[in-house]
């Protein structure tokens, strides 16, 4: 047996916060299948402005609920080529911001698209949670409400 792990353990979902976008949690799918972080971005549209692109959205943080909602915009770090798990490809826009997963901060690139169909608003790839937690799959927020 090797030495203990020093890192926080988390479940298959957890509560995730994006202070830029406001205190409200948004409920997120670990998913060590994923690359990279998702974000549902309601009313996308994206503008060049100043030599940069900037993705302007609305941010709902709750299910089923507009309750918490934001308006954002965010200058777009780059486009990203991602495989959705319907198989099917698209360029998305990505964004880089800071979230908040129990005690930890962090920043991490997200990628904006529409999950109007998925059962999670975000989605928290491997590159965001890799080197910080061990994932229990059996198990939900192990970190707590944030």
């Amino acid at each position: 047996m090797g030495p203990k792990s020093t890192k926080s353990v988390i479940g298959w979902r957890e509560w995730v916060v994006i202070p830029e976008f406001g205190d409200d949690p948004v409920k997120a799918k670990v998913d060590t299948g994923a690359r990279t972080s998702a974000l549902h971005a309601f009313g996308l549209t994206l503008e060049e402005s100043e030599g940069a692109t900037v993705a302007h959205f609305e941010y709902h943080p709750l299910q089923r609920s507009g309750e918490g909602r934001a308006m954002v915009s965010r200058e777009v770090v780059g486009f990203r080529k991602v495989r959705s798990s319907n198989g099917r490809t698209e360029i998305r826009p990505v964004i880089r911001t800071e979230v908040v997963v129990g005690a930890l901060a962090w920043p991490i690139d997200i990628t904006l698209t529409s999950r109007d169909t998925m059962g999670f608003r975000m989605l928290l790839g491997r590159a965001a949670i890799k080197g910080r937690f061990l994932v229990d799959p059996g198990r939900s927020y192990l970190q707590g409400p944030c």
